[in-house]
């Protein structure tokens, strides 16, 4: 579609399937990996065609291992990293979007990689994914939005321990503290997802388009105004049924 080399976008049945695509370093995450999600992104959003979405990793070994830390670290200067990092914010890109995101993850899932699943509103691991946010190891903190994704997903306690440890939790766990919602084997990682995917698409794309907005815009208010804002969606989605 656009030539992409760093990725894979196909699109089937409204379902867009984005591939990290650089499996001899273990899809870690560059520059140009960052660029050509972004454009990936950006065509789910304005693709009305599109009512699901699946991101997974090419290869055996992982999803992500994170960001390619040397060339990120090319960059010619801290201001116009800054600059490259807002002008082409994936993370903001995928906040924004409207479709449901499925994660199907499998062997390691750590710093960026992680961050991206967290991003997505469905996780599915095969059984031998290992998740982690290594960071506080390197003298960092996540900077694609784990500090704030992380507590939104599983308790306080446990992504601080994540966080500011830096460990490795298996897929067991990971389902267990509500990292991931299925865990399955690698045979039926991506048909498991591709089965949910066609399940959602086989909905009502507004009031599933509604109903991830009410959520997502409803964490952030107190909880009558939440109520406030379910009424209001419900009454949108009764109108456009009818």
């Amino acid at each position: 579609m656009y030539g992409f080399a760093a990725i894979d976008y196909s699109k089937c049945d409204g379902i867009a399937c984005i591939t990290l695509n650089r499996p001899d370093v273990l899809n870690r995450y560059n520059v140009q990996m960052r660029d050509e999600l972004y454009q990936a992104f950006t065509a789910v959003r304005d693709d009305a065609d599109v009512l699901a979405v699946i991101i997974r990793g090419a290869g055996d070994r992982a999803f992500c291992v994170g960001a390619d830390l040397t060339e990120f670290g090319t960059a010619p200067s801290p201001v116009i990293a800054r600059q490259v990092r807002w002008e082409r914010d994936v993370w903001g890109l995928m906040a924004s979007l409207e479709q449901p995101l499925i994660a199907a993850v499998h062997g390691y899932v750590f710093g960026s990689g992680m961050e991206l699943a967290l991003f997505c509103d469905i996780r599915i691991a095969s059984d031998d994914a290992v998740f982690g946010l290594p960071e506080a190891t390197l003298g960092m903190i996540p900077a694609a939005g784990g500090t704030q994704t992380l507590p939104r997903t599983v308790r306080t306690g446990t992504a601080i321990k994540m966080l500011i440890t830096g460990e490795r939790i298996d897929a067991g766990e990971a389902l267990r503290i509500g990292l991931v919602n299925r865990v399955v084997s690698r045979k039926e990682l991506l048909p498991a997802a591709e089965a949910m995917a066609l399940g959602i698409a086989g909905r009502d794309p507004f009031a599933v388009r509604s109903a991830k907005r009410a959520v997502k815009q409803g964490l952030e208010l107190a909880l009558e105004d939440g109520l406030a804002l379910e009424r209001r969606t419900a009454v949108a989605v009764r109108r456009s049924a009818s």
